[in-house]
């Protein structure tokens, strides 16, 4: 009998540690071909689908939807063709000694109890139980007159230890009385109300009386409650939050970052842009290059372990683009080697992938200076954080009219706020406010961009 081979979640690079399944593209027992895709899993960069690098058939799929599963660890088994999609057969069931079939990865053996596995919810186990002291016994129960519970998910299980609950006092409403997230987190507000009930009957002892067992009845209340109180939404640090949120934190922790601006009138620079047709965006980042080779020390980067300064030969230009999955920053390669015109359409490229949810981590990574057009939001200036490795950010505001001297004479332009977000470790407030001017007097006229053509 052939055994089943695991296709486990693989590298994905740029230090990602693992995954969250978003939806599976298989069912167990579907025939499957080499490079197939068979599931899509959400990283900290992006959303992919992995192709399975066997043929054969489904044997078993680990993980469900929502769940995060680590590199390395399992997702699929694949067993060979005349399976049959039997899932009680061994090549979806591991043997352990003395406990019987129990699910891959958790059998009692010291050569096995190492191999933790993640098994789909509603994944069929093979007939017999477990032994008491297998860690599928601490994760199955069974009630009068049902089957099997299938396996809790880990994540569940360690909301329930966190708030100190026990999962077998806990009523499931998943198939077959499987214990869910929103069970235990059900049962969590449970018990702080009835905290919170204990609490306001010690304070007001001296207002009622107490019933036999020792409840608390008051005879007067001391203040009638007209309406339940808004309950608080948590929100998963998981996936592109997770990434953005540890970015950030790092950002602020390691670069002494400054921030310095200035006002500009980019009147010039919209008929320009009506002129050319090409997306202000486009005629933005074309600036940026142009300032970063005339300022290479802002295209660069700190290495603290080696405690050096290393400045860049290329320019990996990213953008700041809101999407519903949060805020991502595509990177287009080589920049400084683009015109104008085809940096607006590798822009329009990233940003349409972007919001589609299709870019790769390759997308994602790689840059060495971040655009941030924070005026689409109606806002005229920020202070943005940096975007962790990279030295330095332009941050540009909405372009609005306003009064202003032009050629000596006070006239409604087009103003913008610029700002420059940079690690004070790389160049000091001298070159940080050259670039700086320089980006302003080409916003002002852009025809001092024909000097670097």
């Amino acid at each position: 009998m052939t055994q089943a081979r695991e296709f486990p979640l693989p590298d994905l690079g740029e230090g990602l540690t693992g995954a969250e399944i978003v939806r599976w593209l298989v069912e167990v027992g579907d025939m499957v071909t080499v490079d197939q895709p068979v599931v899509e899993v959400e990283t900290a960069k992006a959303s992919v689908e992995l192709p399975c690098p066997y043929a054969g058939r489904v044997a078993a799929r680990y993980g469900a939807p929502g769940e995060e599963i680590p590199v390395g660890a399992p997702l699929l088994a694949v067993g060979p063709p005349d399976d049959g999609g039997d899932r009680t057969r061994p090549d979806a069931v591991a043997q352990a000694d003395g406990s019987g079939r129990v699910l891959v990865g958790y059998g009692t053996t010291t050569t096995t109890a190492s191999r933790r596995r993640r098994p789909a919810h509603g994944t069929a186990t093979a007939p017999g139980s477990p032994a008491p002291d297998s860690p599928v016994a601490t994760a199955r129960t069974t009630r009068p007159g049902t089957d099997p519970v299938p396996v809790i998910s880990p994540l569940v299980r360690r909301l329930a230890r966190e708030h100190g609950l026990a999962l077998r006092d806990i009523t499931g409403s998943g198939p077959n009385g499987l214990v869910l997230r929103a069970d235990v987190e059900r049962a969590v507000r449970a018990a702080d109300a009835a905290r919170a009930a204990g609490a306001a009957c010690r304070e007001g002892e001296g207002h009622g009386s107490h019933a036999p067992g020792g409840a608390c009845r008051p005879r007067t209340p001391l203040i009638r409650p007209t309406a339940t109180p808004a309950e608080e939404t948590r929100v998963p640090l998981r996936g592109a939050l997770a990434a953005m949120a540890d970015k950030l934190t790092r950002a602020r922790t390691e670069i002494p970052d400054a921030t310095c601006w200035v006002d500009a009138d980019a009147t010039a620079l919209m008929a320009a842009r009506h002129r050319t047709g090409l997306p202000l965006l486009a005629l933005l980042a074309r600036i940026c290059v142009g300032a970063l080779a005339r300022h290479p020390e802002l295209n660069a980067t700190v290495d603290t372990e080696a405690r050096e300064i290393v400045r860049l030969p290329a320019v990996h230009l990213g953008f700041a683009a809101h999407t519903d999955r949060g805020l991502l920053v595509p990177v287009v390669r080589d920049a400084h080697t683009l015109t104008a015109r085809r940096l607006g359409e590798e822009l329009a490229r990233l940003a349409t992938e972007a919001r589609a949810g299709s870019l790769t981590p390759a997308d994602l990574t790689g840059g060495t200076f971040t655009l941030n057009n924070y005026g689409v939001f109606g806002v005229d200036g920020a202070t943005p954080i940096l975007n962790h490795p990279e030295g330095a950010m332009l941050g540009v505001g909405r372009i609005v009219r306003k009064p202003w001297c032009h050629e000596g004479e006070p006239a409604l332009r087009d103003v913008v706020q610029l700002s420059l977000t940079f690690d004070h470790r790389l160049c000091d407030g001298g070159t940080a406010g050259g670039f700086l001017r320089y980006v302003a007097d080409c916003v002002e006229q852009p025809i001092t961009l024909l000097a670097d053509v």
